[in-house]
C-alpha cells in the first residue's frame, strides 16, 4: 500500500509541473474526444425519421441546424428586402445572425478548403482559449485543483458539443470571458475592442451593458474599500454606453439596409411564431417568458397558474443563490453581477424553449462554485452527470431532432 501511495505521488507531481496551458489542453482534448465519440454514435443512430436522415455523417451533424444559417450568411450576405411568409409576415432570415463568426469562418475556410472546416476550427480553438481564460478568472478566488475541475466541467458539460460545431457560441464565450477577466483586473482599455467583437458575434452585449451599470454602482458604494479614481469612473461609464450603442447598432444597420426600422426584431420574432400560433409581431420586454409559461405548462397539462407560481419561485430561488450561496459568493462580485445581468437579459428578450440550455452557456463561470466542494466523489459524480447530460442532449438534437423540443 505504501508503495502504491509513493507511485501516485510522482505522477501527481509531474501533472502539476506541467504548464497550465498544457494541462488544460490535455483536459480539453480528452473532452473533445468524448464529444466526438458521442457525435459519431449519434450519426449512426440517425434514421429515416430523424432530422439528418439515414446515412448521416458526423460532418452533417457538426454543420447542421444554425450552422447552415451562418454558412448561408457567409455565402449570400444579408437581404436588403425582408423575405415574407405566405401570410405576409417577415420570414426567418440572415438578420438574426451576427456577421463576425460567419465571415471569419469563411476567411479561414478559404485556407482550409471549406467554410465548414473554418467554422469548426474556430469553435475548437475559441473553446480551448475560453477554458484558459475561465481558469484565470477562477484561480484568484479558489485553488488550482478547483479551478481545473471547473474547467473540466465546462469543457465536458451538457452543451460541450458547441465547442466543435458550426455555432458562434465558443467565439462569443471567448470575447465574454476576456471582457469579464479584464473587468476583474481593472484593465478597462481592452474592453473598447472586446465589446464590439462580442456584440457582432452573437446577441448578448446588452447584458454586458447592464453588468457594467451594476458593477459601476457597486464600485461607487465600495469605494472606501477599494479606491475609485476618476479615470475608472470614466471608463465604466464610457464602456457601458459603448455596449448599449453596439447592442442596438445591429437593429439600426438592419433597418438602414432593408428600409424597415423593425427588420431585426421582426426577424427574431419570426422564430417565436413557430411556437406560439397567432403570436403578435410586437416585441415587449419579458413578454416571451410570460407567453412561454402558458404555452409549456398548458402543453404539460398543469395549467398557467401553477406555471406562474413555479416561474416566480424559480426567479426568487436564483436570486437567493446569487446573493447567499457561499460557494457562489466566493466567485466574487463581478461574476455574480454578470450572472444576474445575463439572466435578467434572457428573461427580458427570450422565449424559453429547448434552446434555453444553449443560451445558459454564458453563465458557465458558475462551474467554479460547483467544483468547490473538495470531495472527489462529488466531483466525479458531477463529471459523470455532465457526460450523461451531454449524451442526452446530443442524442435528442442530433440523432433525433424530429420534434419541437429537440432543437439546439
Amino acid at each position: 500500500m505504501a508503495d502504491g501511495a509513493l507511485s501516485v505521488a510522482p505522477s501527481r507531481g509531474a501533472w502539476r509541473s506541467l504548464p497550465i496551458a498544457v494541462r488544460i489542453g490535455i483536459l480539453y482534448l480528452a473532452a473533445r474526444l468524448v464529444t466526438t465519440v458521442f457525435l459519431l454514435i449519434a450519426a449512426e443512430l440517425s434514421g429515416v425519421g430523424s432530422r439528418f436522415g439515414d446515412g448521416a455523417t458526423i460532418a452533417d451533424l457538426m454543420l447542421g441546424w444554425d450552422a447552415q444559417w451562418y454558412w448561408f450568411t457567409a455565402v449570400h450576405g444579408y437581404p436588403d428586402t425582408l423575405p415574407l411568409t405566405d401570410s405576409g409576415l417577415v420570414a426567418e432570415n440572415q438578420w438574426a445572425f451576427m456577421p463576425i463568426y460567419a465571415y471569419l469562418s469563411a476567411a479561414l475556410g478559404m485556407l482550409l478548403g471549406s467554410w465548414g472546416a473554418g467554422a469548426v476550427v474556430i469553435s475548437l480553438v475559441a473553446g480551448y482559449l475560453s477554458c484558459l481564460v475561465l481558469y484565470r478568472m477562477l484561480r484568484p478566488r479558489t485553488d488550482d485543483s478547483t479551478a481545473l475541475w471547473a474547467v473540466l466541467f465546462f469543457a465536458a458539460g451538457p452543451l460541450a458539443a458547441m465547442f466543435q460545431v458550426g455555432y458562434a457560441e465558443s467565439l462569443f464565450l471567448l470575447w465574454l470571458y476576456l471582457s469579464l477577466w479584464m473587468v476583474m483586473q481593472r484593465r478597462y482599455g481592452w474592453l473598447y475592442l472586446l465589446i464590439p467583437l462580442m456584440g457582432f458575434t452573437r446577441p448578448g452585449v446588452l447584458a454586458f451593458a447592464l453588468f457594467l451599470g451594476l458593477f459601476g454602482i457597486w464600485r461607487w458604494f465600495s469605494r472606501r474599500r477599494e479606491a475609485l479614481p476618476v479615470r475608472e469612473i470614466v471608463h465604466i461609464v464610457a464602456l457601458g454606453l459603448l455596449a448599449v450603442v453596439v447592442g442596438f447598432s445591429w437593429q439600426v444597420i438592419a433597418g438602414i439596409v432593408t428600409g424597415d426600422s423593425g427588420a431585426y426584431l421582426a426577424t427574431e420574432l419570426s422564430w417565436r411564431r413557430n411556437w406560439i400560433v397567432g403570436s403578435h409581431d410586437a416585441f415587449l420586454p419579458f413578454d416571451g417568458f410570460l407567453q412561454a409559461v402558458g404555452f409549456w405548462f398548458g402543453t404539460w397539462g398543469v395549467g398557467p397558474v401553477v406555471g406562474y407560481v413555479v416561474f416566480a419561485a424559480s426567479v426568487l430561488g436564483l436570486a437567493a443563490v446569487l446573493l447567499f450561496e457561499p460557494h457562489v459568493k466566493r466567485l466574487g462580485v463581478e461574476l455574480r453581477l454578470w450572472t444576474a445581468s445575463y439572466l435578467v437579459y434572457i428573461l427580458a428578450v427570450f422565449f424559453p424553449q429547448s434552446s434555453i440550455f444553449r443560451l445558459m452557456l454564458p453563465i458557465s463561470p458558475l462551474w467554479g462554485a460547483v467544483a468547490m466542494p473538495r470531495s472527489r466523489v462529488w466531483r466525479v459524480a458531477v463529471l459523470g452527470l455532465c457526460l450523461l447530460g451531454q449524451w442526452w442532449w446530443i442524442y435528442n438534437v442530433y440523432a433525433l431532432g424530429n420534434t419541437f423540443w429537440q432543437i439546439p
